[in-house]
């Protein structure tokens, strides 16, 4: 519901002042004031064309002192962090977390036109350190279906390798196969590692600070970081490239600098090894898509494929747009808890799109490396008619059949 000052108009007349002096004291805020106007941001948008004021058109309210305009708009929620805008910014404006995370959090603040489902996600973040509002000792469940031996790390336990699973590897039932197969691997290669197991909660890279609760996400650092802090380890691997994003950018940027890897980084560095120990074939054309928390805001691109292309029989085949300008899969800056909203305003899902795009390349696999996805894109690949023809994929789930080690919950 939008507050009464606000529909009424009656925003106080230095809001818009107050709100670019907030931005001016954040890292980088201050390059909101190096704009051009060019509308780069706005054109590499894929939900621009939906937004009654894109990112260009947000500045340039804000130059003139409109900042009630924008309260008013839905254009600040339609965003899905995909990072498109901030990448190809001339003038290096950030525009993804400063301008539009700035705002949401204004608009939080204020409560103005916040989505009902995200603010439940928010609600069952806080209470239970998840969105899905599961009970934090139910984090650690999956391992009892692993088939290998996951050590929990308890306080002042250590490791060589510090596993954080995650939300959605951790809960989703769909996602706990690609958990299972990466315990499998990380099993068959020897590998020292451990999990954090109910003590582990939310990152909080999505949906805390691509949406602005920077409160939430502050409370979830300071627990997480106590938390990191009384184990001991060499490599912290994340398969959730938010989470990766959150411990390589935010979480340093709070004072807590971590040592982490992507779990297709880690990997990537075993290859040799992976190939001599290959068993099976996979005779399939597969594509890979690109997640924008790994390729386009850590410029990770190799890794996966390097991965993907060390399996015997598997033909690589890449979608026109790769790599960072790679399609958004929608479900970031909070867009996985606000497709009926912005389906109401697009009618064209963004994953939909993608999973099109993975279809015409010929491939028989779309390969992922982040879980959002994985539910998304098989939701996509029904509703757009493609079942039995494009089947989706994480690149882990593909390694362990190549590897021997299939056979997880689905």
């Amino acid at each position: 519901m939008m507050s009464a000052d606000v529909e009424n108009g009656m925003v106080p007349s230095d809001a818009t002042s107050e709100f670019l002096r907030r931005v001016y004291e954040l890292p980088a805020g201050e390059r909101l004031l190096s704009c051009i106007q060019c509308g780069m941001c706005s054109g590499s948008c894929p939900l621009g064309y939906a937004m009654e004021y894109t990112p260009r058109k947000m500045i340039a309210a804000l130059r003139a002192g409109r900042i009630e305009d924008l309260y008013r708009s839905a254009s600040v929620w339609l965003c899905v962090s995909c990072y498109n805008c901030t990448f190809r910014c001339p003038s290096g404006v950030p525009i993804t977390d400063r301008l539009i995370g700035s705002l949401r959090g204004d608009m939080l603040s204020r409560g103005v036109g916040v989505p009902a489902e995200l603010q439940a996600a928010f609600e069952k973040t806080t209470r239970y350190g998840n969105p899905f509002g599961e009970s934090p000792k139910k984090r650690p469940d999956w391992t009892k279906e692993a088939g290998v031996d996951v050590r929990v790390l308890e306080e002042g336990d250590s490791a060589e390798v510090l596993w954080w699973v995650g939300c959605f590897p951790s809960y989703n039932k769909r996602n706990q196969r690609d958990t299972i197969a990466l315990a499998r691997i990380l099993s068959a290669l020897g590998v020292d590692f451990g999990i954090m197991g109910s003590d582990e909660r939310c990152s909080g890279d999505i949906p805390c600070t691509s949406q602005g609760e920077e409160g939430l996400f502050f409370s979830l650092y300071e627990h997480n970081s106590d938390q990191l802090r009384n184990r001991k380890f060499k490599d912290l691997l994340v398969g959730d490239p938010h989470a990766y994003n959150a411990f390589k950018k935010e979480y340093p940027r709070l004072g807590t600098p971590l040592p982490v890897r992507h779990y297709t980084q880690y990997l990537a560095g075993w290859s040799p090894e992976l190939r001599r120990v290959m068993k099976k074939e996979l005779r399939a054309k597969v594509t890979y898509h690109d997640a924008c928390c790994l390729g386009r805001r850590n410029a990770e691109y190799e890794a996966p494929r390097v991965l993907l292309e060390s399996v015997p029989g598997l033909q690589l085949v890449e979608m026109p747009r790769n790599r960072e300008n790679a399609l958004c899969c929608g479900g970031g800056g909070g867009g996985n808890w606000l497709d009926s909203f912005i389906w109401q305003r697009t009618r064209v899902p963004l994953p939909m799109q993608r999973v099109q795009e993975a279809a015409k390349t010929g491939a028989q696999i779309l390969a992922v490396s982040c879980p959002l996805e994985v539910p998304r894109f098989e939701d996509a690949v029904k509703t757009a008619g493609l079942e039995g023809r494009l089947g989706v994929r994480d690149v882990s789930d593909i390694l362990a059949e190549a590897l021997g080690l299939s056979g997880g919950p689905s």
